[in-house]
């Protein structure tokens, strides 16, 4: 029988792997769960057999995909795919897929949850401040962009996007203004919202260059990734200026010396929490299972990431 893997540290909620059961499980197939795990060989001996995993945030690695001596797909439930070895995979012939958009919602909430919780204090009593009026510039205008442009619309802010990979138009029809380049971004709002995914380009290009130019109370949100952020020069911007605040979904590697240095002026949330969501979780794990069985049962091959 076919095998299927949800594989996830970070365990899906109850009611997706309902969903994803039973998506699987009507297709013919058999679902295997390996939930909470605490260690890479754990990993490694499950997909020894499976012929299809679903992962979260779980690093699937030459090792990993090399242990599935069956393994035909890999479906990471959400949009960045950083955490699987996209080389890996192609030179052993196995199919990777994301499952696009289907979280973006619950990333974009977060990311304005965020903003709400600063402008409060985090709600310790003292007066605070809106996000109506504030100018917000969303770096990458992809599905999570959208929704942060839509809620922060609904705040009353005034919406900036800048993506060299969206047209002007496409932006413009949402009621964003878009601007010509990642600088104008970041001169021009005090709040910046960033999406972009962790590659070659974008590694380290959060810098103090960019940083630096941000208009007074500048506050940067960050729920894509650790490694887009040059964290040397975010300290040194917060040695610089004192008015300058980071949000993030991801705990950066020198977070002992903020918490030592700047205490009042950062929130990191103890584990990335932008997919964690009933909502995001069944939208992404049912998405991740119907590709698996598409793929399986019909070669559809959509949202492939190794061609």
């Amino acid at each position: 029988m076919t095998k299927v893997l949800v594989a996830t540290d970070k365990p899906f909620a109850s009611i997706a792997v309902k969903g994803i059961r039973k998506v699987v499980e009507e297709a013919g197939f058999e679902l295997i769960l390996l939930e909470g795990y605490t260690s890479q060989d754990d990993f490694a001996k499950a997909i020894a057999d499976t012929d299809a995993v679903i992962v979260r945030s779980d690093k699937t690695d030459k090792f990993i995909i090399e242990a599935g001596k069956n393994l035909k797909i890999i479906v990471r439930a959400g949009a960045g795919f950083d955490n699987i070895d996209l080389p890996a995979a192609t030179a052993k012939g196995v199919c990777v897929m994301n499952t696009p958009g289907q979280n973006s919602n619950a990333v974009a909430e977060l990311a304005l949850g965020m903003m709400v919780c600063h402008a409060r204090n985090f709600f310790n009593g003292k007066s605070g401040s809106e996000l109506q009026d504030k100018k917000i510039g969303i770096h990458a205008y992809g599905a999570v962009g959208k929704n942060v442009a839509r809620i922060a619309k609904g705040f009353g802010m005034e919406v900036y996007a800048f993506d060299p990979f969206v047209k002007k138009e496409d932006i413009e029809k949402d009621g964003v203004k878009c601007l010509g380049s990642v600088d104008e971004l970041y001169r021009t709002c005090s709040y910046v919202s960033l999406h972009i995914p962790s590659n070659s380009q974008t590694k380290l290009s959060i810098n103090y260059k960019l940083l630096s130019s941000m208009p007074a109370c500048a506050v940067l949100v960050n729920t894509a990734r650790a490694e887009v952020i040059n964290e040397t020069d975010l300290l040194k911007i917060f040695g610089d200026r004192k008015d300058f605040v980071y949000l993030s979904d991801v705990e950066p590697t020198n977070k002992a010396e903020f918490e030592a240095n700047f205490k009042g002026r950062f929130f990191f949330t103890p584990k990335k929490m932008g997919a964690q969501t009933e909502e995001a979780n069944v939208n992404a794990g049912i998405a991740a299972a119907t590709q698996i069985v598409n793929f399986l049962k019909y070669g559809d091959r959509s949202f492939q990431l190794n061609k």
